[in-house]
């Protein structure tokens, strides 16, 4: 029997294991449907088993066409590894280079039954955001980086291991690219057909790129947002009512964040088994699954003025119809269903149960596509009644207004432009966050324990009530903000996975707090530290319906500075570096990329600190700049004043009395 570094360095076996059975106690992926032709399946065989040795093919071939038959895709479930799934400390990991052990620790990570949406499926989040695309590529690859050196680097095309290719110490151990197709080539059928194939893979934005940290990773953003939102309304979150749905991966954090906000919140989700582990796991307070008792377990808890969190095991459209008649008032709505992927598991619709609806998508998906753009404009209706009566509705950059406008919903505004209600980004993360450099910065403790995620926390809080101290009036709320969240972070029991945190920092933050980790490293306070970043960011990703929703001179359509983003990060020091198609809004709609950097305690992990994470926001600011936001040209101009090198191309307005 190999112990696990053994099993690590083997990588595919000489010798089939044994097929597995398929496990029901676990959270599956939907079937997919029926795509491929009769060739096409030949294909995705012969792609399947290029992976294995030839005397193992006439064993391997019924059974990856059965899994291409039942699910729609070949999974490989035979090889799925035995040891349990989970970050372990990094100095477990074999290797030869500290920063790919640090690359396989996320991998696990993002592969963790506590953290995937379908762990077998290699899917961790948003039902299709894939780390690999079977387990034959999972196997690969933890080899390669079990056997590279810092003079190598791993090239990853879409969760298939290319092969290790020689480069440098400052180069990145692996570049990761999901997805990136022929633009014309970049439909939802486009990914359907390719992935089943074998030949491309939807990596989400932190499941292809190994930096998913659990549903922690946007319960900050969203209790930012829900903070904001009621800023916006000009009321206080007590007593208030904040309804969404989804309690899947990312959506997961909605009600743990309603409560980190102090409102009520209801979150409906129609799959039970994701809705008991947000319960088990204290992401949620309490589960009802009678509408009627929900109206009124509402009711009183807006009286009384609770903070609590309810998840409706249910249709969300259901609720929105009920509170209506009841006229039962919601303050903010919203809704995080994963309608970047609408006709594959994202999205259910309203008068089918779970079950029912998962045998309509795989067996009649054109009647399951009807049902969802019915219940669509059925939710919208549902909507535009509640904010006649002063409910403030935003999209959750989940692709919700732009399915629900192809579905022939009521949500477009007068112009016929645009939609009536704003994006979350676009009204209030945008102005408020990305344009002035505050996004989602995140370190996991390499060591695993809790202990050193403590003294990071300890740390953070120290440098940003300093780095506030001197803060212009512009950003002392978000200061705050994220001093007020870091010191409510063990509290808040927000660990899943890996011991993980995130908070909201500019790049002068990002930088002083990864110097300060470092500096505790050396001095043998803390274990290593990795760096990173969620992709929904100041500088990231372009994606016109939610992270540049705010940008106006025309470029929200353009790829550029998500493009020159993880061109700059990879010659700037980063570990590894990804490029994505699809992200949280859907294939073909934004592309976004993300870095890895570990913090070792060397000089040269403060040298590449610096350098690459001033450039990682900055980039961005500029972007932001040149389109004439007010709150990006404040924030280049104060980055100029304390970088010499940085000069940057401000714009001149325009009298707008000239052109009219």
């Amino acid at each position: 029997m190999l112990d696990f570094k053994q099993t690590i360095l083997q990588g595919i076996p000489n010798e089939l294991p044994p097929k597995k059975e398929y496990d029901t106690t676990i959270n599956h992926a939907p079937k997919r449907k029926e795509i491929l032709s009769e060739d096409d399946k030949k294909l995705a065989l012969q792609n399947a088993l290029r992976y294995f040795e030839p005397q193992h093919h006439a064993t391997l071939l019924p059974e990856f066409k059965e899994e291409l038959n039942n699910y729609g895709r070949i999974y490989m479930y035979r090889f799925r590894p035995d040891y349990k799934m989970y970050a372990r400390p990094i100095e477990e990991y074999p290797g030869k280079s500290q920063q790919a052990k640090a690359i396989m620790l996320m991998i696990q990570n993002n592969l963790d039954y506590a953290v995937a949406q379908h762990p077998h499926e290699l899917i961790t989040y948003g039902g299709n955001g894939a780390v690999f695309q079977n387990w034959a590529q999972y196997l690969l690859t933890l080899k390669y980086l079990a056997e590279m050196t810092d003079e190598q680097t791993l090239a990853m095309y879409s969760g298939h291991p290319m092969g290790l290719f020689p480069s440098h110490k400052d180069a990145p151990r692996v570049v990761v690219t999901n997805g990136m197709m022929i633009p014309n080539y970049s439909q939802p059928d486009d990914w359907e057909k390719f992935n089943a194939l074998g030949v491309t893979q939807y990596g989400q934005m932190t499941a292809g790129s190994y930096m998913y940290i659990g549903p922690q990773g946007i319960v900050h953003g969203t209790t930012i947002t829900v903070l904001n939102g009621f800023r916006k309304i000009k009321k206080e979150p007590k007593g208030g009512l904040f309804v969404t749905s989804g309690l899947g991966g990312m959506s997961g954090a909605q009600p743990k964040a309603g409560d980190i906000a102090g409102c009520v919140t209801v979150c409906a989700e129609v799959n039970l088994k994701a809705t008991k582990t947000r319960h088990s796991q204290g992401w949620v307070k309490e589960v009802i699954k009678d509408v009627n008792q929900l109206v009124t377990r509402v009711r009183k808890a807006q009286e009384d003025k609770e903070t609590i969190s309810i998840a409706y095991a249910g249709n969300i459209v259901d609720v929105w119809e009920k509170f209506d008649e009841e006229n039962l008032h919601i303050d903010l709505g919203s809704d995080q269903t994963s309608l970047h992927n609408p006709w594959a598991g994202g999205y259910y619709p309203v008068g089918l149960s779970y079950e029912e609806a998962n045998e309509m998508m795989a067996n009649n998906p054109e009647q399951f596509k009807k049902e969802v753009q019915r219940s669509l404009k059925r939710q919208a209706d549902a909507i535009n009644k509640h904010t006649a009566k002063g409910t403030y509705f935003f999209d959750y950059g989940n692709a919700f207004l732009l399915e629900a406008s192809r579905a022939g919903a009521d949500i477009m505004s007068e112009d016929g432009k645009n939609f009536k209600y704003p994006s979350y980004v676009q009204d209030i993360m945008g102005p408020m966050c990305f344009d002035y450099g505050f996004g989602p910065f995140r370190w996991v403790c390499a060591s695993g324990k809790a202990e050193d995620l403590l003294k990071t926390d300890e740390i953070a809080t120290s440098v940003l009530e300093e780095l506030k101290k001197e803060a212009p009036e512009e950003i002392q709320q978000q200061m705050q903000d994220n001093i007020t969240w870091i010191k409510g972070a063990q509290e808040n029991k927000l660990v899943v996975g890996s011991q993980a945190r995130i908070l909201y920092a500019d790049a002068e933050g990002r930088i002083e707090i990864a110097k300060a980790f470092n500096e505790a490293i050396e001095a043998g306070k803390i274990g290593p530290v990795v760096l990173g970043r969620d992709h929904h960011d100041v500088s990231g990703t372009d994606s016109p319906y939610r992270e540049t929703s705010n940008i106006y001179d025309g470029s929200r359509f353009t790829a550029d500075m998500a493009i020159q983003n993880v061109i700059g990060d990879s010659f700037r020091g980063a570990t590894w570096v990804s490029i994505h198609n699809g992200g949280g809004v859907g294939w073909g709609e934004v592309i976004n990329g993300g870095f890895g950097m570990l913090l070792d305690g060397s000089k040269e992990a403060a040298r590449r600190l610096e350098s690459m994470l001033f450039w990682d926001v900055n980039n961005g600011i500029s972007r932001r700049s040149w389109a004439r936001n007010d709150e990006a040209i404040f924030a280049i101009k104060r980055a100029m004043e304390k970088e010499p090198n940085l000069k940057v191309t401000l714009p001149n307005k325009v009298d707008p009395n000239l052109l009219s």
